[in-house]
């Protein structure tokens, strides 16, 4: 198969790969935007190497022109979660999603592989608009947690390494470390509901600075000078204190006296 031709077949799943990975990720920022818990950790993606694509062709005996019909991971997306729980939260949003159909499904978080392996795997096809017009391709989601997401990059690793033929002392202790990401995995699920408190509560703060410092940088071409520094002074006051409340009442505070200046810039141009 010639390089051009390679080319414009992957071309379409670079373009998937590329805008399934945004999409997720500003799922992710509205989460956070808006101070609530995103499900969704990290997000990234790939598209399978020649060499790769090549490798499992001949492994699953598919003829070359049958590769995109029955090769359903040329282009992959990760999704990584922080616990277990997350991820039918995560699963659940894709199903509902009407950008992409879910083909079909794979839980090896539940039905866990003989080798460790845990992850959950869905097949969606995704439309792209390409130079030729639209294309439905297939695409693998997979979603995971960070324990999980570890243990299956240094599985992946090994099995490069021996060439798909782990020595066997390697597997027990793969198999090892497998069950202990297991065990993590319970152990952070127990202090899940103190975690997600801890980091909303850092997130709000972190937005609640975002929008005062954003109220700040606009009033400096409203107001006196000297008022603008009373007033950021008076922030880092009660910024040091980490005191959430004091900084609620305090942005509402500056909202009014934004307001009460923009009005007065109307009024001059009345």
């Amino acid at each position: 198969m010639e390089i051009q031709l390679w080319r414009e077949i992957l071309t379409p799943y670079e373009l998937a790969v590329r805008e399934l990975t945004v999409k997720f990720e500003h799922l992710m920022k509205e989460y956070r935007d808006r101070g609530m818990y995103s499900p969704i950790e990290q997000v990234t993606g790939r598209v399978k190497t020649i060499s790769s694509i090549l490798e499992k062709a001949q492994k699953k005996q598919i003829p070359i022109e049958k590769i995109e019909e029955n090769m359903y991971d040329i282009a992959g997306v990760r999704i990584i979660c922080q616990f277990v729980e997350d991820i039918q939260m995560v699963v659940e949003m894709i199903r509902k999603r009407s950008d992409m159909k879910v083909q079909s499904e794979r839980d090896y978080v539940n039905h866990v592989k003989e080798s460790g392996y845990r992850s959950y795997h869905m097949i969606i096809s995704y439309e792209v608009q390409t130079l030729y017009g639209a294309r439905t391709i297939l695409a693998e989601l997979q979603v995971r947690t960070l324990g999980m997401n570890f243990w299956s990059i240094i599985e992946h690793s090994m099995q490069y390494k021996y060439h798909k033929n782990i020595p066997e002392h390697i597997r027990k202790k793969l198999l090892k470390a497998a069950q202990a990401i297991v065990v993590l995995d319970k152990e952070m699920s127990s202090v899940r509901s103190e975690i997600m408190d801890a980091q909303n509560s850092f997130q709000i703060q972190a937005n609640l600075v975002s929008e005062i410092l954003n109220n700040i940088q606009n009033l400096y071409h409203l107001a006196n000078k000297r008022e603008i520094i009373k007033i950021q002074d008076e922030f880092y006051r009660i910024y040091e204190m980490n005191d959430i409340e004091r900084l609620q009442r305090f942005n509402k505070e500056l909202d009014l006296i934004a307001e009460g200046y923009r009005a007065q810039a109307l009024d001059q141009y009345t």
